[in-house]
């Protein structure tokens, strides 16, 4: 598998100098300034395994040809991640945090030889306050791991033996480790409610109360009561991607400091002749989509420089695409951040458990067998840790604008009670449109009538009181040997040996297919994908990104005649 990876290391891995992802982490909640101070913990640490004692270059993850790496990951088996810090002598009065973005597999830290936390989610971020366990010299951090890939937990298309539309795990720690300096007093959380006039912005405040909390916005001062404050621009500029308008904020709360944004925008569903439309900022939208499912050639997981996510959203966009669907994967914040102010929706896809069945939820739903089967993955465990991730992946991304719809299961995987959770969802965010089961095996409850249509001609379907949503389609195969991860495998859904026939079918199929049908009740089509993963050849860039298969003005025209469709 490594030698397959060799030959893609890409020209930003190839040029990986200092310290990997140096970008302030979160950037939702930044502190900057000489009140507040960080420390990141990327780039060499320590790493033992039954085939490895060597080091490792975080926050790529093992099984990654940038981490350095050279034997693969004995899986059920204990991984350990450690290195030393030295803290300041300046640093008296202040609670000292320690973050991860993300760690794969079932995770406990020690801080000088002192539990701090656990964790089993691989995809949401988590924290602990290390101010008891951590000494003025040196200290030590240990993050141990065990991958299993368990089906109680969030594994989404990682498989141990990888292949065809799986692809290849990710162990232990795959997004930036930090250390962040605050005030005994501080700013814990920010969260924000926005819709097209206003904002709602609530603190959590640790270790005691907000007192005098101000925000600023465009030069006005806001006082926060009982940790709230609206904030209302005389201004009003709407977001889209047209227009990405991101309000700066700072908030002010004792000795804390910390700057966010936020954006004015309103979705809604609404009839236009009696067809449903999608609606963004009162008007009838097109969603022209990408499925992203955010796999690198070198950094699985992890892209080589954080530049990357703004590379692959400026791309798509040229194409004349609007939306990205995360599939399967929740990304670093700066991901968010880069669509938010870029102007890119996505459409947020939660990350799947449970267990699969190939003739169960895929051959037969393709053949058109969509009634699901029993009752699947109703093990309480497996519930009940899906829940429990949906909520965590709501709370922590629902202050990006640019999120606009929810996905809660893909063609089945890991279903149980669709209904049930989209009730859950549903109460916790109103604001957004939520596709309750992209793909097939519907249940009673969704904002869309979701369908994934590869082998058939694309035609009206199904029932007309929701929009009608198109969540995977294309697919189309052009490879490029020399940019490919396997020369002897292609995964895909028809295969053109030309770059000029590559592009002209997929033109076809919008000018033909995909534009009537937004005539006709269509809102939003997902065209699979922004890149080849592994086997998958079927992506509009090679895996090593750097071949795009179509050019910009071989798709013109196409985003607005889509536009144009809706507002018939």
């Amino acid at each position: 598998m490594k030698d397959n990876y060799v030959r893609l290391l890409t020209s930003e891995g190839e040029h990986l100098t200092g310290m990997p992802h140096e970008d302030y982490p979160r950037p939702m909640m930044r502190r900057e300034g000489e009140s507040s101070k960080y420390m990141l913990l990327n780039g060499k640490w320590n790493f033992w395994s039954r085939n490895n004692d060597c080091e490792i270059l975080v926050p790529f993850c093992p099984e990654s040809l940038l981490s350095g790496i050279k034997e693969p990951v004995i899986y059920g088996e204990k991984l350990c991640w450690e290195r030393s810090f030295s803290l300041e002598d300046n640093l008296a009065g202040m609670r000292v945090l320690l973050h991860f973005g993300a760690v794969s597999g079932e995770s406990k830290v020690y801080v000088n030889d002192i539990e701090v936390a656990s964790n089993t989610n691989g995809y949401l971020p988590f924290s602990a306050d290390i101010t008891h366990a951590v000494m003025p010299e040196e200290n030590s951090v240990r993050v141990e791991v065990v991958q299993g890939l368990k089906p109680e937990y969030p594994h989404g298309k990682q498989r141990i033996k990888r292949g065809g539309m799986w692809y290849t795990p990710v162990s232990g720690i795959w997004q930036t480790v930090w250390m962040e300096f605050v005030p005994e007093k501080y700013i814990e959380a920010v969260d924000i409610d926005a819709d097209d006039t206003a904002a709602e912005i609530t603190i959590s405040f640790a270790g005691g109360e907000a007192e005098g909390a101000v925000a600023v916005c465009e030069g006005k001062e806001y006082l926060f009561n009982d940790s709230r404050v609206r904030i209302e621009p005389d201004a009003k500029e709407l977001w889209s991607p047209e227009h990405p308008k991101l309000y700066d904020v700072v908030i002010k709360a004792g000795e804390d400091e910390v700057r966010t944004y936020f954006a004015l925008r309103k979705l809604e569903i609404k009839d236009f002749g009696g067809i449903k439309r999608l609606c963004l900022n009162g008007e009838p939208y097109f969603f022209n989509a990408v499925l992203d499912q955010g796999y690198f050639s070198d950094g699985l997981y992890t892209p080589a420089a954080i530049s990357l996510y703004e590379q692959d959203i400026t791309r798509m966009k040229a194409l004349g695409f609007n939306t990205l669907r995360k599939h399967i994967k929740i990304e670093p914040e700066r991901f968010y951040y880069d669509c938010d102010r870029l102007g890119m929706i996505v459409f947020q896809d939660m990350v799947n458990n449970g267990y699969y069945n190939f003739v169960r939820d895929t051959a037969l739903p393709t053949v058109g067998l969509r009634r699901r089967p029993g009752l699947c993955n109703s093990r309480r465990a497996v519930k009940e840790n899906f829940l429990k991730a949906m909520e965590g992946t709501y709370r922590h991304l629902k202050n990006h604008p640019s999120i606009c719809c929810w996905t809660i299961f893909n063609e089945g995987w890991g279903q149980a009670d669709a209904d049930g959770a989209y009730r859950i969802l549903k109460k916790l965010d109103p604001t957004r449109f939520i596709d309750a089961t992209s793909g097939w095996f519907a249940e009673h409850e969704s904002d869309v009538d979701s369908r994934h249509i590869y082998f058939k001609e694309l035609k009206p379907w199904g029932r007309t009181d929701r929009p009608q949503v198109l969540s995977e389609f294309g697919g189309f195969v052009h490879k490029c040997p020399e940019n490919s991860f396997n020369r002897d495998k292609t995964y895909g859904y028809g295969i053109y040996e030309s770059r000029e026939e590559f592009a002209a079918v997929m033109r076809k199929k919008f000018t033909d297919e995909v534009i009537p049908l937004a005539k006709q009740g269509l809102c939003a089509a997902v065209y699979t994908q922004v890149s080849d993963v592994e086997d998958e050849t079927n992506g509009l860039l090679t895996f090593d990104r750097k071949v795009c298969k179509v050019l910009p003005e071989e798709l013109a025209g196409i985003e607005e005649e889509l536009q144009k469709a809706v507002r018939l």
